[in-house]
């Protein structure tokens, strides 16, 4: 068990779509040294119908079929799983608890209408204890998982150490990236960057101004297909000292995959197939949705990466198990304790009530601590009770209450012993 850790939990409107802040005034270079074109010249196999998808998905109308439908909207790659799963042992029990919220106790079925829910796995003890799909979805169907990506970025991250492709995470960026010395991103470090505390003036913003800077790059990076997702590092402004202030930002983790491509001399997909996907014994393949058409566009890592619900749960599993699938050590325990126990005293802001850690978010009074997506994506992990919840949404945009009476039902899950 983990050394008890006092945990505080988040303000809703920093987790993860790739969101830009500033003006792209000029090109940039990027994965697998592939330019950016000259001009913007859009993906020639989106038609306005598919722009406009793209540009409208996360929308409340129709995002509850658009969050398991990514690859009929974008360009993707593929994580490829091997040829034998690890087996989830399944012992279907009722939700027959209820969770306090606002004061009221409301049964633990209400909580997948009442929270958006199109899926919701519970493992207890690394057996699933229940499991639900709605919306025409099923146990085949890939989930966008929105900035639990980020999370497992910071696993590929343990891997890259443990294979020596990166040294330290005290090492500078630049040492891996050198196309970043003179940005706002030179002196900045791995650990930095994975504390979203790069000291670069950029922080998401989920919905620009349709006539403002950053609403035009997303334009080009999401829709148009004619930018790179890590395009702006190259323009972005220094606001502070590296490892200051936390400012939470897709584009951190989007380098943070230029440095694993870097530093693994493979795309940041093949790299997690080879030493994340096959390992971890996942059922199906996954997949990235990418930022350009095939063979310029990359995987973007810090919020694109879609599968199956049980294969998200396997993730949790294995960080629950520090590391291991059975006798198999993946990633260091090492790596899965320094990800989720917070170097910084918690809040990560004043008026807010979470902990960020390793690219994970952490819990108040709990040693509990989740991979949080855009519009309810998570991947919630308890030491202390043997839990692991899944649930993947479709929240509005702006509601914030559902992010938190979702942390009420997972305490609360945590809590529940459904084989007493």
């Amino acid at each position: 068990m983990m050394k008890n850790r006092l945990r505080k939990v988040a303000q809703v409107a920093s987790f993860g779509l790739l969101a830009a802040g500033s003006a792209l005034s000029g090109q940039a270079a990027y994965a697998q040294d592939n330019p950016v074109p000259t001009s913007c010249e859009p993906d020639s196999r989106a038609t306005p119908a598919i722009r406009e998808l793209r540009r409208t998905f996360i929308d409340a109308k129709i995002n509850a079929l658009t969050f398991h439908s990514i690859d009929s909207i974008f360009n993707t790659v593929p994580v490829k799983a091997g040829g034998q799963a690890v087996p989830l042992r399944s012992s279907q029990h009722p939700l027959d608890f209820a969770y306090k919220y606002k004061g009221e106790l409301v049964p633990a079925q209400d909580a997948l209408e009442r929270t958006f829910t199109n899926a919701l796995v519970i493992l207890k003890d690394g057996k699933i204890v229940h499991e639900t799909y709605r919306n025409f979805t099923g146990l085949q169907t890939r989930f966008l998982s929105m900035s639990t990506a980020k999370s497992i970025t910071s696993i590929l991250v343990g891997a890259a150490l443990a294979d020596g492709h990166i040294k330290s995470v005290d090492e500078q960026i630049v040492a891996y990236v050198p196309e970043l010395k003179n940005t706002a991103f030179d002196g900045a470090t791995i650990r930095d960057l994975l504390l979203m505390r790069s000291g670069a003036d950029r922080e998401d913003n989920y919905q620009p101004d349709s006539a403002s800077d950053a609403a035009r790059l997303r334009e080009e990076i999401m829709v148009l297909n004619c930018r790179r997702s890590v395009d702006e590092a190259l323009l972005a402004k220094r606001a502070d000292k590296p490892g200051k202030t936390f400012r939470y930002s897709t584009l951190n983790t989007n380098i943070l995959g230029w440095v694993l491509e870097k530093a693994t001399g493979k795309p940041i997909n093949e790299y997690m197939s080879e030493r994340l996907w096959r390992p971890l014994g996942a059922e199906a393949d996954g997949f990235f949705l990418t930022d350009g058409p095939p063979s310029r566009g990359r995987a973007t890592n810090g919020m694109g990466f879609n599968a199956v619900a049980r294969d998200y749960a396997r993730l949790g599993q294995m960080m629950l198990d520090e590391g291991r699938v059975g006798s198999r050590q993946i990633i260091p325990a090492d790596w899965v304790r320094a990800s989720t126990i917070p170097t910084y005293p918690e809040p990560v802001a004043q008026g807010q009530d979470q902990g960020y850690q390793y690219q994970w978010w952490t819990l108040v009074n709990s040693n509990a601590y989740m991979a949080i997506g855009l519009q309810g994506q998570f991947i919630y992990v308890d030491p202390d009770t043997r839990t692991v919840v899944v649930k993947l949404s479709y929240f509005p945009i702006s509601d914030n209450e559902a992010y938190r009476e979702s942390e009420a039902f997972f305490r609360a899950i945590s809590g529940w012993n459904p084989e007493k």
